[in-house]
């Protein structure tokens, strides 16, 4: 029985008022704002485009607690990191993390992108911001840390010395609330969560039941879940998800801050009295929750989605340190690389978008950066490829009309890293026979209806295919299209002993090693080296650039794609080249067969 002290009996006795809760999520590490962020100029107000951006942030969470006083809490619900130049360097002093102490974050959650390089590149991030500042308390509370593997160790240590926490308590005496707050990882960001291991994640709903009762033990009479799971539209038009399930399984949460699917809901998803929270991702928008408190009890009052646009004007002091940090990124990485942060490489005359949650099919995005890599990979290595593919799930950010400049491209395929020292994933090529590359095909033309972002756009080839087959047996011919017009059918009977190339990032080729899995043990493809040798360590499929020089050089996503734009015709005259009209609405790669 929870037995309170007279101090508490009295302030919930007494204490009216309001308490106000700010919000955000899935802001990758977007600094500065988008897009394009050359228009962005957060010290004036009315005279862009541009949305998101720190400084203007800081400047929203300022204004609102000078007027809420002490009574507010600033929280974030996971994938705060990945997502621009900022954060290549972030393993070196966890800057990000003290900005957001700075803007007055009181607690912030992991996501599934903080764990892309692994959990000892995470801690480094924690300790090292640790050791020059102050940083939010982090919390995650279904972390399962291995007892064997020593990966993990340095994660797990933070968690023994209290700078990851399983919970915390805040106390607001004025209001008579003990506040307690959890986090949960949820299953579908655990998944694409790979470099996470081998650190697991427990169930949401088992350990919220769990979280609950303890906190609901320690004396809090108010619990906030910091969940990275996430809400959806499905189609009939009806929100649904893991938060959804979360909310419908437990009781005793006041209010779920929702991350990982990048939804906006304009007004709480009130499920089992609880509600959802979710404002879209990036920055755009920081969510505001009133609630009234009365002898201790909390009520919903109200909800906005505050606009992190031009009327706001930013933070001089937040922005001055960013404006430090683009310069350190120009001179310690991109004049390495012969590029400068401000440098314009394209101007797009329209959108291109591809949309994870949207329609895949109609991406005019996708064809673009398959085509990128299929240029880079033939242009600069002697092997060529046949085909390239690129992933929905790695395409973080759409392009909008206007002049993009290097961090606008590079926020396109901002994930991952090699061994370079340079940010993003490396370019890797594997071979596989004709009769493996269908059964692969096959695979991903269904494998993305139940996750979006395996949806998978191609680069020298096409496929035909009859949707009304069973499975493995839908696609009814493939074929190869080189980049001078020849195409090529691909033999897929057992006899043929041709290999052909597949390159994409190291990530992706990692799915074609688990086939096998995907398709229930259907069917197997064995990845291959050029002389047919089958490749057990993807990390010998990355391709070296540099080979022929007797030197090492990995190939980038973002590189790629910032040359296959500056190669395109500069069709106004004004230096600038342009984004080629047949990517306005690109034929497709993948057709089904005429009725």
């Amino acid at each position: 029985m929870l037995i309170l002290s007279a101090a508490w009996l009295i302030i919930l006795g007494q204490q009216t008022g309001k308490l106000v809760i700010l919000h955000t999520n899935d802001i990758h590490s977007k600094l500065r704002g988008f897009a394009p962020e050359t228009e962005y100029s957060p010290l004036e107000t009315g005279n862009d485009a541009t949305v998101g951006g720190f400084s203007r942030m800081a400047s929203i969470i300022a204004a609102v607690k000078a007027e809420a006083g002490e009574n507010i809490l600033v929280l974030d619900a996971g994938d705060f990191l990945m997502g621009t130049l900022f954060h290549h360097f972030e393993p070196e002093d966890g800057f990000q993390l003290r900005l957001m102490k700075q803007m007055g974050y009181d607690a912030i959650s992991i996501g599934n992108h903080e764990f892309d390089d692994g959990p000892e590149t995470l801690a480094s991030i924690i300790e090292s911001g640790n050791s020059k500042g102050l940083i939010p308390p982090i919390i995650l509370s279904n972390a399962v840390f291995s007892e064997k593997d020593g990966r993990d160790d340095r994660l797990f240590a933070l968690v023994n010395s209290g700078t990851i926490r399983n919970e915390l308590i805040i106390e607001k005496p004025s209001l008579g609330l003990k506040i307690g707050i959890f986090a949960l990882m949820g299953i579908d960001a655990a998944e694409v969560a790979p470099a996470a291991e081998p650190v697991q994640f427990e169930k949401q709903v088992k350990v919220a039941r769990r979280m609950v009762k303890k906190l609901k033990g320690e004396g809090c009479n108010m619990i906030i879940c910091l969940s990275h799971s996430g809400l959806r539209m499905n189609e009939k038009g009806s929100m649904e998800g893991e938060d959804y399930r979360l909310a419908s399984k437990v009781k005793g949460i006041d209010l779920i801050i929702s991350g990982h699917t990048h939804t906006r809901l304009e007004e709480p998803l009130v499920v089992n009295g609880i509600p959802i929270v979710q404002t879209g991702s990036y920055g755009e928008n920081i969510g505001k929750m009133v609630f009234s408190v009365e002898s201790g009890k909390v009520a919903r009052e109200s909800f906005s989605l505050l606009r992190v646009d031009d009327s706001v004007q930013g933070d001089p002091g937040t922005e001055a340190l960013i404006e430090e940090r683009m310069k350190m990124i120009d001179d310690e990485l991109l004049q390495s690389l012969g590029f400068s942060y401000n440098q314009i490489v394209t101007e797009a005359p329209f959108r291109l978008v591809c949309d994870e949650y949207g329609d895949l099919e109609a991406s005019n995005l996708g064809p673009l950066v398959a085509d990128a890599i299929h240029s880079y990979v033939n242009r600069h290595s002697p092997a060529g490829s046949d085909i390239s593919i690129v992933a929905a799930g790695v395409i973080r950010q759409s392009i909008t009309a206007g002049h993009q400049s290097v961090p606008d491209i590079f926020r396109v395929m901002s994930l991952g890293a090699g061994k370079d020292g340079v940010p993003g994933y490396p370019l890797s090529r594997v071979y596989v026979t004709g009769r493996e590359l269908k059964n692969i095909v096959e695979i991903l033309l269904i494998a993305w209806k139940s996750s979006p972002s395996n949806y998978i756009y191609y680069s020298g080839l096409e496929v035909w295919h009859d949707p009304s087959k069973g499975m493995l047996r839908k696609v009814t011919s493939i074929e190869i299209v080189r980049p001078d017009g020849m195409r090529e059918s691909v033999d897929f009977s057992k006899d043929n002993p041709r290999l052909y190339s597949i390159s994409a990032n190291s990530y992706i080729l990692e799915f074609v090693g688990i086939i096998k899995s995907m398709s229930f043990g259907l069917i197997n493809v064995v990845p291959k080296d050029a002389a047919g040798t089958p490749i057990t360590d993807f990390g010998k499929a990355v391709i070296n650039f540099a080979a022929e020089e007797n030197g090492y050089s990995e190939g980038k996503e973002w590189i790629a794609l910032i040359e296959y734009l500056s190669l395109m015709p500069d069709r106004n005259g004004n230096g600038i080249p342009e984004i080629d009209e047949y990517y306005r609405v690109p034929p497709p790669r993948v057709m089904s067969v005429p009725k």
